[in-house]
Parts: structure tokens; C-alpha cells; sequence
């Protein structure tokens, strides 16, 4: 590895008759492999000569992190003396953030105790039962207990009362300073569902007050607040043909936009597509659903099969990774949701398009509201979704203007 990152030989021999020269190499390789660009292997080959130097490592036997900020502080301390750097903050996080890490490759990083969370052994019960015994996905699993915990949290420091106390004072309290303070009337009533449910196990398993749960009120959300946002059809158009280029970026995201616009699918389900879900002899995309804990095949149109096999051909780098839709830049990696949610929310606003929330969602919604205008039945449209409940699709019912002015124009033969 060395010889394809240093041309001149005496720094090729540096590197390579250096300290844990074998160690360095592998980690570099590692590196490589996972797409880092060449000039940042280039960086960290230079910082993890300089750490082998200044911390005494022997392969085998752990470091702690009050080791490497010493070594760290030493280093960036003489780099400013030196006149290399004009401050010691850059010099001290690159060794401290690289040594960390080298050493957790090695295994040699002796990474620091967990700090015990008070109540944490209530939400981790909290989540094995809706796992194990009401079988709901991961993503509510997560968005539950993370509302539980920011109660716990602020309980915690509020109150010094165990508990066994807690009353539902505490919990009005909390959601009217989240109310006041940082939290749309929507995300109150997301929170006081999740401790609807939280105090409802909590109560089940003598842990608290039998009248909690009953008393949480969510606040009151108007009319037209929780309607589904999504810009138009003619706007979805527009920013799909807004990729029709020759650009990789564009060739990528036309395949992203058009799942998330033709299909209706989430963030986190195109970015856990991969090549095998792709059945191309028969023309099917197998979308795994999380919320269901199974897969729906859908019928691959001729459009969004075309654009894919175009990324695929053209512009998806070669490695290991199975994901379809993978990073364009080192390192290269899949796509997490929160990038899909990014890419899409720039082009929309690039574009100009009016949405209240511009993120793939919102396509989603466009999706959902197209399907109604084209006068699908909300058990088709649910399923097209993927929508466990039909009580998740009824609520598209409400934006079908058009069909409700047409049911108040018909001609009741005398009858009103």
C-alpha cells in the first residue's frame, strides 16, 4: 500500500521502516477498500506515521482515550511552536479522531464505560415487548422510545422523586414546556401518543400510577393541519425530467425520484434496495417493508427500469457493497435515508416547487394523491402504499376536491 501512495523513495522507505509498519499497511488497505479517495489515504497514512511515533502502541494491548488526547496535546502543541499550524485544534482532532479509529481496527482501543441511564432498564423493556409481543416495526419501536426517554431524561433531572411517584402533572408539564419552547402542536401529539403508550406498560407492570395514561390528552390539531402536504403531479413531473442528463448525479437520482414518485416508497426502503430485488427476466422490483416484515413485489414499468439499468451501466461504482443506490464520492458507501431525504428536499427547493415538506415524503404523498384522482379505491391505493391499516390511507380521502364537487353536483331527483 505504501508504494501506491509515496512516489519518492526515501519517503516510501519512512513510511515502510516506520513503527508497526504491518499495522499501518492493513489499516490503509482496509481503507482503500471501503473507497476512501486517495488523498485522504494519503492524509492518514502521514497522521498514523506521526501517531506510531508519539504513542508507545504494542499490537495486542489497549489504549485508552486519555492516552491518545495526550499524545495528541503534545503534537498539536509542537506543530503551533513549529509554526506548521497556526492553532492546535486542527492537529489535535485529526491524530486524536485517526488514532481512535487505527486502534478500534486493531482492536487495541480500550473504549470508555457506558454511563448508567437511570430508567434505561424501563424503556429496554418498553421495547422488548412491542418487539416480541405486539410486533411493531423497528422505526416505531425507535420513535416510542425515544419520546420515553426524553420524558425519563427531563423527569430525571426536574424531579428527584423515583419513579413509582410520577404523576400526570409531570407528564402535562413536560409536554406544555416542549409545546412553548420547541415543538409544533403535531410533534406534542406524536410525544403524548408514544407516553400514551408507555405509561399503558408501564401501568401494566405496576410500575406507576393505574391513571396515567388515561389522562394524557393529545392537543388539539385543526382543520387541515394533518392532511397529507405533497406538491402536484405537473411539479413531480417537472423535477423528474429536471434529471434528464448526462451528469452521474442526475442519472442516479432520476432511478431515486421516480421510486419514491411512481411506487410511493419510503426513504429507508429505497435505500435498503439491492441488485438481487431486481428480478429483470420477469420484470419485477421485490421492496422490502419494514413496517410488515416482508417484501411486496411490484411490476417494474419500462420508465424506472430504463433508469436504473442506465445507473447501474453507467455510473454506479464498482465494489462490494449489494445496495443499488450507493454514494458518487469517497468513501464509497449506500445511501443512508437521511442522504435520500437531503438530495431530494435540494432539488425541490432548487426547483422552486412549493411543498410543505420537501423531503421524499412529500412525493409520497403526491404519489397517493394521484392514485385518488385517477378514481383508485382506497384499499387499492392502501396497497400500493404498503399500508398495514386502511385507517393510514383514509386520510388521502379527504384531498379528492374534485370527486367531492362532483358528488355535491348530482341531481338527487327532488329528494332534498
Amino acid at each position: 500500500m505504501f508504494e501506491k501512495l509515496f512516489k519518492y523513495p526515501r519517503v516510501y522507505a519512512r513510511h515502510r521502516d516506520g513503527p508497526l509498519s504491518d499495522a499501518r499497511e492493513s489499516y490503509l488497505s482496509h481503507r482503500a477498500n471501503d473507497g476512501t479517495a486517495p488523498n485522504t489515504l494519503l492524509r492518514v497514512a502521514r497522521e498514523l506515521l506521526v501517531i506510531a511515533t508519539e504513542i508507545n502502541l504494542v499490537v495486542g494491548k489497549e489504549i485508552g482515550i486519555e492516552e491518545i488526547e495526550a499524545a495528541a496535546q503534545c503534537w498539536a502543541r509542537r506543530q503551533q511552536r513549529s509554526h506548521r499550524a497556526h492553532t492546535q485544534r486542527w492537529s489535535h482532532e485529526l491524530f486524536v479522531q485517526t488514532a481512535r479509529d487505527w486502534l478500534r481496527f486493531l482492536g487495541c482501543l480500550r473504549e470508555p464505560a457506558e454511563i448508567a441511564v437511570r430508567f434505561s432498564n424501563l424503556i429496554s423493556d418498553f421495547a422488548t415487548c412491542m418487539r416480541q409481543e405486539r410486533g411493531l416495526s423497528s422505526a416505531t419501536i425507535h420513535n416510542r422510545c425515544w419520546h420515553a426517554e426524553q420524558f425519563l431524561s427531563w423527569y430525571d433531572q426536574q424531579q428527584s422523586r423515583p419513579f413509582s411517584e410520577v404523576s400526570s402533572t409531570d407528564v402535562d408539564g413536560f409536554l406544555a414546556l416542549k409545546g412553548t419552547t420547541c415543538w409544533t402542536r403535531v410533534s406534542v401529539g406524536t410525544c403524548a401518543k408514544a407516553l400514551r403508550a408507555f405509561f399503558l406498560h408501564a401501568e401494566a407492570h405496576g410500575w406507576c400510577s393505574h391513571a396515567i395514561s388515561a389522562g394524557i390528552e393529545s392537543p388539539r390539531i385543526f382543520d387541515q393541519e394533518g392532511l397529507p402536504a405533497g406538491p402536484g403531479w405537473n411539479d413531480v413531473q417537472r423535477l423528474i425530467a429536471s434529471t434528464n442528463t448526462d451528469t452521474p448525479h442526475d442519472i442516479r437520482d432520476r432511478g431515486i425520484l421516480m421510486l419514491f414518485a411512481i411506487y410511493g416508497l419510503r426513504r429507508a426502503e429505497v435505500s435498503r434496495l439491492r441488485l438481487e430485488d431486481f428480478d429483470w427476466e420477469r420484470e419485477i422490483i421485490r421492496v422490502p417493508r419494514p413496517k410488515q416484515r416482508r417484501t411486496q413485489d411490484y411490476p417494474l414499468t419500462h420508465a424506472v427500469g430504463e433508469a436504473i439499468i442506465r445507473y447501474l451501466k453507467e455510473v454506479r461504482p464498482r465494489c462490494a457493497h449489494r445496495e443499488v443506490f450507493l454514494r458518487l464520492i469517497a468513501p464509497i458507501k449506500p445511501i443512508s435515508p437521511s442522504g435520500l431525504y437531503n438530495l431530494t428536499r435540494k432539488r425541490i427547493s432548487q426547483l422552486g416547487i412549493v411543498a410543505r415538506h420537501g423531503g421524499p415524503h412529500s412525493l409520497r404523498h403526491a404519489c397517493a394523491a394521484r392514485l385518488v384522482s385517477e378514481g383508485l379505491s382506497l384499499k387499492e391505493i392502501g396497497d400500493h402504499l404498503g399500508h398495514r391499516s386502511i385507517n393510514s390511507t383514509r386520510t388521502y380521502a379527504k384531498v379528492d376536491m374534485a370527486g367531492l364537487r362532483e358528488v355535491a353536483s348530482f341531481d338527487l331527483g327532488g329528494l332534498l
